[in-house]
């Protein structure tokens, strides 16, 4: 294997979206975050510019930044400064790591990015409009501003191409998934994944004996279930659309009510996408958020839609945990996870409550004080541990950059 220099073994890890990207600098050594920081408002002559230094202050300032290739710049800028930055050189960046939400049935593991990868990651764009097109931008811009240093694609959907057949098809015929690929991709795989390990490891149990329950709730949310280390099962499906009550998605409902609304309200297709995607969800049901700290609030001082909101993303939750624990024959430990899992005790209340049948006995006094923090909250005697695991898809997408270019380096050598 090669040898490779100490002070070239830092790893940036992107992610870029329509208008924004976010980004963390790690030490390839120690898996250390050094420097993260978002712009936001790309495309604008007033982009927002955040970043942070390990322990040091947030630095805070807009500038115009008309494109994704201005903004990467902006970043290598910032982190060659001697202010807010942590290299002396972009020679110390030795890969870069992309979160790409879309891989289709290509790629089942993070992917060197080569031109036919690329172009693969394209095709998927069909699948995800929204996402993938801002990725390839990213990784177009760090092509052209840091040129031989690789380039690695780590795939929100890759978690979950272990899902069997039966329960990745709908029940359509079956010569649209093979003309279209209709299936169920599952999403927040790079998450489902930390959090799952990141269990097995404080339980002290291996993962490969493990049945595990992860909630990713957030303003997108999602579940999985993960037996024995492989994703089984997921709430997401072909868009991230499907599955749990959202911030602002509908999750699951009768294709025939969507129909029908269309027809009532003359809805045209782009329409009736926007509804299911950006009105529905907590904030269609409670006419109000999709805050979930301002629903709560709300409902305390008597809001009925807000409390029937609430009600609702608490039961879709705990439908999913019944249908997981069946799946998998059981269940070892349950994990909440993201803004609204690893912040929101009433909502982990909620979904716990009554699944004491399943072996799930939660400690209200823990569950109380815990809020984005590692935390075991059930009681010390409940046969099915459950934890608040803050979720770390940056640290994820660092570490399988750095094994997918050590792989590569010891096949070279």
């Amino acid at each position: 294997m090669k040898k490779i220099k100490s002070s070239r073994m830092k790893v940036l890890v992107l992610n870029s979206g329509s208008s924004s990207v976010k980004y963390q600098l790690f030490n390839g050594s120690n898996k250390k975050s050094l420097v993260q920081g978002k712009i936001s408002n790309i495309g604008t002559d007033e982009a927002e510019i955040w970043l942070k230094r390990d322990k040091g202050n947030a630095v805070k300032f807009t500038k115009s930044i008309l494109n994704h290739e201005l903004a990467i710049r902006q970043i290598l800028d910032s982190l060659l400064n001697k202010k807010t930055g942590f290299i002396k050189d972009v020679s110390e960046i030795f890969a870069v790591g992309h979160r790409v939400v879309h891989g289709g049935e290509f790629f089942s593991q993070p992917t060197i990015i080569t031109d036919e990868v690329l172009a693969r990651i394209e095709e998927c764009s069909q699948l995800a409009p929204l996402h993938n097109p801002a990725q390839i931008k990213g990784i177009q811009a760090c092509q052209k501003l840091l040129q031989g240093v690789p380039e690695v694609a780590v795939f929100d959907t890759a978690f979950h191409q272990t899902i069997h057949r039966e329960t990745y098809l709908y029940g359509i015929p079956y010569a649209y998934y093979e003309k279209y690929k209709i299936r169920r991709y599952g999403f927040h795989g790079t998450s489902h994944y930390y959090v799952a390990r990141q269990a097995s490891k404080l339980d002290g149990r291996p993962i490969q004996k493990l049945k595990i329950i992860t909630c990713h709730l957030g303003n997108g949310s999602s579940l999985a279930a993960v037996k024995h280390g492989k994703c089984i099962d997921t709430s997401m499906g072909f868009t991230p659309l499907e599955g749990l009550i959202m911030g602002t998605r509908s999750g699951d409902i009768d294709c025939s009510a969507v129909f029908y609304l269309m027809r009532q309200e003359n809805l045209t297709i782009d329409q009736a996408d926007s509804i299911l995607n950006k009105e529905s969800g907590l904030k269609g049901l409670s006419n109000n958020s999709n805050d979930m700290l301002k629903i709560i609030e709300h409902s305390k001082k008597g809001d009925e839609q807000s409390q029937v909101a609430f009600d609702a993303f608490c039961y879709r939750i705990k439908k999913y945990v019944g249908a997981y624990t069946a799946a998998m024959n059981g269940l070892d430990v349950l994990v909440f996870t993201a803004g609204i899992g690893e912040n929101s005790p009433p909502v982990r209340a909620k979904v716990c409550d009554e699944l004491d049948f399943l072996g799930i006995k939660l400690s209200n006094l823990v569950n109380n004080q815990t809020i984005g923090v590692e935390k075991m909250i059930s009681k010390d005697e409940s046969p099915v541990k459950v934890w608040v695991i803050p979720t770390n898809e940056e640290l994820v997408i660092a570490e399988q950059t750095l094994n997918v270019i050590y792989s590569d380096v010891k096949q070279e050598g």
